[in-house]
């Protein structure tokens, strides 16, 4: 039978002869378009988030070392730079909640990594204010040296916890992504 105009369809099922009301097409199309712009821009920002910071890591910090000088030269350029860097992890990790609770398979390795990421991110904020008060009101200089090292040594550390926790995420999230079984928009509920 036709469409109602409700995104439903009457559907007829010769087994017990009864009725139902099945997905259209229309919504079936509307929920493949909404899983792939919802891990469009899960990738997008864990592309901005944990890519940023490699190439950051990788190239930027190095190269302004070089340039500036010394470590503490690029450190202030790092400090501001970070305050990004954290913002849009958080926003990442939301994101990526919502991405978990939305889809399926291996949720268990999945929601413990992301907790391990989320857990770096919160430890990440506080140890990020812990070292800019180790600076001046202006974030030009380093005011306790030894006390700032030491800490920003955790600070790379724990950086480098939530970098793998991320990578292990992504991993097992694609792997998730490529075991749903694809939705045939033309196919029925009787398998037509």
């Amino acid at each position: 039978m036709g469409g109602l105009g409700f995104g439903f369809s009457v559907h007829f099922i010769p087994r017990s002869v009864s009725w139902r009301i099945a997905p259209s097409r229309s919504r079936k199309r509307q929920s493949l378009t909404m899983t792939t712009l919802r891990r469009f821009l899960v990738l997008q920002l864990l592309m901005l988030w944990q890519g940023g910071f490699l190439f950051y890591a990788s190239f930027v910090v190095p190269v302004g070392t070089e340039v500036l000088g010394s470590a503490e030269a690029q450190g202030l350029i790092t400090t501001r730079v970070t305050d990004y860097l954290n913002a849009v992890g958080t926003v990442g990790l939301i994101l990526f909640a919502c991405e978990l609770l939305a889809s399926g398979g291996r949720l268990r390795i999945r929601w413990s990594c992301w907790a391990v990421a989320a857990a770096c991110q919160i430890a990440l904020f506080i140890i990020h204010v812990q070292l800019e008060a180790m600076m001046d009101p202006d974030r030009t200089f380093v005011v306790k040296r030894v006390s700032f090292y030491r800490l920003h040594g955790i600070y790379l550390w724990v950086t480098t916890i939530q970098w793998v926790a991320c990578l292990v995420l992504t991993w097992f999230t694609l792997r998730a992504w490529a075991e749903v079984r694809p939705i045939n928009i033309g196919e029925t509920s009787s398998g037509r």
